[in-house]
């Protein structure tokens, strides 16, 4: 459900905002966190981004494998996969 702030900023020249201290600290983002953009008709969501497994999307228990990230579950599927051949 999307909550209105109440809060308004300007867009500066170089097409910054600046995300209110209250807000950052409500939501844990910090300085140089990464934030992933999403367009939804004329909206602009603004998430803190957070690395998911590529297969289920699960933020928890997360490897590398062959340079992509995946959960330890799906890691384990994948090997059974591989030994069957």
């Amino acid at each position: 459900m999307v909550k209105s702030t109440g809060i308004i900023r300007k867009v500066d020249e170089l097409g910054r905002i600046v995300l209110p201290i209250e807000l950052r600290n409500k939501l844990n983002i910090a300085v140089k966190d990464p934030i992933e953009i999403y367009v939804d008709g004329s909206s602009i969501i603004l998430k803190k981004y957070e690395p998911n497994c590529i297969f289920c999307g699960s933020s928890k228990d997360l490897v590398t494998y062959n340079n992509k990230l995946v959960c330890k579950k799906c890691q384990e599927k994948l090997s059974i996969l591989v030994t069957k051949d």
